[in-house]
């Protein structure tokens, strides 16, 4: 089973993508303090002496107490989670391209000064990367289809798994930010 189980913080912060091993022993061992979503799994365990097999459901969502860290999160910025802020589409031509094909583009060139951060890197095919060049966009004539952004900390969690459930897409979608997608 690949399927993933959203661990939270008591106060409903999204912390750690689990498996469904992890999440059966943070149950076994009485650290989920709540949990929401449908079930993914039924795990069944061994036998006690009068024959009564063991058997635990798996929720989607759970929370664990602990500490309650409020800081700011910005994610660190990778190329599988900038393809994935961007659809896989290149911000320059509106085409959708397999990752293999796909770059980091700087809006503002590093060699100019830009930073290598969320919010001057997009998703640029190879073609229109080499195109750009060492151009600002105005400077090589080419459009910008989506401003860029630093994801929050819930659509990270979107981002960095590819089999969200529903319900946990419902949880997590209630907190993106007005930028949830490039294209909204």
């Amino acid at each position: 089973m690949n399927t993933k189980v959203l661990r939270l913080n008591k106060a409903g912060t999204p912390i750690a993508w689990l498996s469904w091993q992890e999440t059966a022993t943070l149950l076994v061992k009485d650290q989920v303090i709540w949990s929401i979503g449908q079930s993914i799994a039924r795990v069944r365990g061994g036998f006690n002496n009068q024959g009564v097999r063991s058997e635990l459901e798996l929720p989607s969502i759970i929370a664990c107490d602990g500490r309650v860290d409020n800081h700011q999160f910005t994610p660190a910025l990778s190329n599988s989670l900038l393809f994935a802020r961007d659809q896989q589409i290149c911000l320059y031509c509106g085409v959708e391209f397999p990752m293999s094909e796909l770059s980091r583009d700087h809006v503002i060139p590093t060699s100019r000064g830009g930073k290598d951060g969320w919010t001057n890197c997009v998703t640029a095919c190879r073609r229109c990367n080499n195109r750009k060049g060492n151009l600002t966009p105005e400077q090589a004539n080419m459009q910008l289809l989506a401003v860029p952004f630093a994801p929050n900390r819930y659509e990270f969690f979107y981002l960095s798994n590819r089999d969200v459930l529903a319900d946990q897409m419902e949880f997590l979608k209630t907190r993106f930010s007005s930028n949830g997608s490039v294209f909204s």
